[in-house]
C-alpha cells in the first residue's frame, strides 16, 4: 500500500480558485483531491489549500519544486500537511 501525502499550500492569492490549483499541480501528476477551505462565518477563502496527488513520488516532486515560489503574485508555502488534531 502506497503512502500518500496531503500537500498544504499557504499564503495563497485571494484570487486563487480550485481550478488554478488543479492546473498548477496537475503538471506533477493526477490531482486526486483539492480543497480550498472557506471561513465559516464570512464564506471567504482562508488563504490556504490542500492538494492530494495520485502518486506519492509526484507529491514529493511538487513540494520540492513549488516551495517558496511566486505564484499569482504571492510567495506560496508548499509542504506536507500535518495531520488534523
Amino acid at each position: 500500500m502506497a503512502l500518500f501525502l496531503t500537500i498544504f499550500i499557504g499564503n495563497l492569492s485571494w484570487d486563487a480558485e480550485r481550478e488554478d490549483l488543479v492546473h498548477l499541480f496537475s503538471q506533477y501528476g493526477e490531482v486526486s483531491k483539492c480543497s480550498l477551505p472557506l471561513d465559516r462565518e464570512t464564506g471567504r477563502k482562508r488563504g490556504f489549500a490542500f492538494v492530494d496527488l495520485a502518486n506519492a513520488a509526484d507529491e514529493k516532486s511538487a513540494i520540492d519544486d513549488l516551495q517558496d515560489v511566486e505564484w499569482m503574485g504571492r510567495g506560496i508555502t508548499v509542504r506536507q500537511a500535518e495531520p488534523r488534531r
